[in-house]
């Protein structure tokens, strides 16, 4: 039985930074060769960065990448790294776009993955299905494929496959049993959701019974926009035995050997799936064509064993933050920013992102500012400052009130109208130290006051990004809570412990305009989340009168949502890309048909 060793490279990329891709791709490659693999495979769409968005419609772009993926064949080569087979995820195309009026039914943009050996692209394989839910649009992005790819490296079948493909039943690894294969590698840009990785195992065990063969899934790691990726890479057994895992938000070459059945025409023997696995899954069956590609070098031979390991789960809470630093250390990195600024009013949630910010990027390029009204407390002062102190971040204090009077002195204004202008002040302060000092502004709200529109639009909604977009209040408190116990605390316990409030005028509360966060979230995350109707919401035992007020809230805030700054998603379905709804919108829950 021929010993394969695998290398899983668990790693980041940047959309549109071909070359600095690529320049990664020979990095890790060299790491893999160093440990003896015969096989390394990259992330989906590597090359490219994941997702490309509308990037595919470009002709220029499409070229890069193809000419790009050639080069860097070559260019392996001359590293002397081409008796090593690298997978690696990139963007074709065999015809215009499907939105040109010159597509070709059958033909179009492809997301791809090839097989680079001894120079040259040797084998390609374009992925079967497209996921069209959540936050994929591959429907209008791609085309897919209709063949799978088996090379025949070193004596052993690899199939070839991409993410989606693994989350659906049939296609390319019921190809992959009927054609025989060893090994399916499934190369991933699979976003990060809270407990994802409990759904990703059954998953992959699944398939691997599907195909009767070991599976490789390698993911992704980083922050694009609003998603970010964990990795969580791993290696299943046809039995469903668990090999070897990587661990979350972390890069890292998972390097692995695997006793493979020897390439023969045999059809592989189908396996049990678990009891988690939809009974038609086992009934399905697909004719995909098979293309067999034989690489002619034969597999290196070994020293010593390696085996990967199976990386620690770690707790909801450490997922959660990881996330959230990993997507605003991207964000900013990425995007270039040198810094960040954010009001730092000594509440929970400015002191949530302060410790994200400070974790994510070291104290030295955050920038917390204090902005004080008439109606600021003394003990949200000096938490401000407490919090300062303890994460070392640049703080500084810029009272408003002077600013609120001038205007006051030529408008008249009264109410809500006074509290908005002094959140609209606080916001004008804030750019204006972004246009100065070139700092990205972080807004601070949660995913509770943006559903319900407990914000005051271009005032503490602005923002180039914000930590907190999905985390719910309930959540924030949890975070606070845990963060504070790793290491020294960041967070001033009146912080975590007194009562929420905007402070914009006296005595004010957020229980003055809101229900508690512990009814409100589960309303939120049944309406938001999950769909759910009034009636639907009413069952699940809460007021009636309470979800008709809140489901108004949320309804009519979504022209506030609109215009929201992009924040880390951590949910099944955030504000944004997940949840697409007119902001001109008739339809309320319960009302009369």
């Amino acid at each position: 039985m021929p010993t394969l060793r695998i290398a899983l490279a668990q790693v980041n990329s940047t959309v549109g930074d071909i070359s600095g891709n690529a320049t990664a791709i020979r990095h890790w490659s060299r790491e893999a060769a160093g440990a003896g693999a015969h096989l390394v495979a990259f992330p989906e769409m590597m090359l490219t960065g994941y997702p490309i968005e509308d990037l595919v419609f470009r002709n220029s772009f499409v070229s890069a990448s193809q000419q790009a993926l050639r080069t860097l064949a070559a260019d392996l080569a001359a590293d002397g790294l081409g008796h090593l087979a690298v997978v690696v995820g990139y963007v074709d195309a065999d015809g215009p776009a499907a939105t040109s009026a010159d597509a070709t039914p059958g033909t179009g943009r492809r997301d791809a993955s090839a097989l680079l050996h001894g120079g040259a692209v040797v084998a390609t394989y374009f992925k079967h299905h497209l996921p069209n839910y959540g936050v994929f649009d591959e429907d209008r992005y791609f085309e897919p494929g209709t063949e799978l790819t088996v090379v025949r490296l070193g004596g052993v079948d690899v199939a070839l496959t991409v993410c989606e493909d693994i989350w659906q039943a049939g296609g390319p690894f019921t190809a992959a049993r009927r054609a025989g294969a060893g090994l399916v590698v499934n190369i991933n840009a699979s976003p990060y959701e809270l407990n994802k990785d409990d759904v990703r195992l059954p998953l992959v065990q699944r398939r691997a019974a599907e195909a009767g063969a070991t599976v490789a899934y390698v993911n992704a790691v980083g922050g694009q926009d609003e998603l970010v990726f964990d990795g969580d890479s791993m290696i299943v057994a046809p039995d469903g035995t668990l090999l070897t895992r990587a661990g979350q938000f972390t890069e890292e070459l998972l390097v692995h050997d695997l006793d493979l059945p020897a390439a023969d025409a045999a059809p592989n023997a189908p396996g049990e799936t678990d009891a988690a696995a939809p009974a038609f899954e086992q009934a399905i069956d697909d004719d995909m064509a098979v293309t067999v590609v034989t690489v002619d070098q034969a597999l290196s031979p070994l020293t010593g064993r390696r085996d990967g390991g199976i990386a620690d789960r770690v707790a909801d809470e450490a997922e959660v933050w990881s996330a959230l630093t990993l997507g605003l250390r991207d964000y900013v990195n990425k995007n270039r920013f040198p810094s960040v600024v954010f009001g730092l009013s000594g509440g929970i949630d400015s002191a949530v992102v302060a410790a994200i910010a400070v974790d994510a990027l070291g104290p030295e390029r955050v920038v917390g500012v204090s902005l004080p009204s008439g109606y600021s407390s003394e003990h949200s002062k000096d938490d401000a400052a407490d919090l300062a102190k303890r994460t070392g971040l640049d703080y500084r204090v810029q009272p408003i009130q002077p600013m609120v009077d001038s205007f006051l002195a030529n408008m008249s204004l009264s109410g809500l109208a006074v509290e908005n202008l002094q959140a609209r002040v606080r916001g004008v302060i804030l750019m204006a130290l972004s246009n100065q000092e070139g700092h990205l502004v972080l807004t601070t709200g949660n995913k509770s006051e943006l559903a319900v529109g407990y914000s005051t639009l271009y005032g503490d909604s602005v923002g180039g990004f914000n930590p907190l977009k999905d985390v719910p209040k309930s959540m924030v408190w949890q975070l606070a809570r845990w963060r504070n116990t790793q290491g020294d605390p960041p967070i001033p316990e009146n912080s975590i412990t007194k009562a929420p409030s905007a402070e914009l005028r006296p005595d004010q509360k957020d229980s003055d305009s809101l229900p508690d966060y512990a009814v409100l979230d589960p309303i939120i995350k049944g309406y938001v989340d999950h769909d759910l109707g009034r009636a639907e919401l009413v069952a699940a035992g809460n007021d009636p009168a309470l979800v008709d007020r809140v489901l108004r809230m949320i309804d009519i805030a979504e022209y506030k949502r609109r215009q929201a700054a992009p924040g880390t998603k951590i949910s099944g379905k955030a504000f944004g890309r997940d949840r697409r709804l007119p902001i001109t919108n008739g339809f309320r829950e319960g009302q009369s048909l």
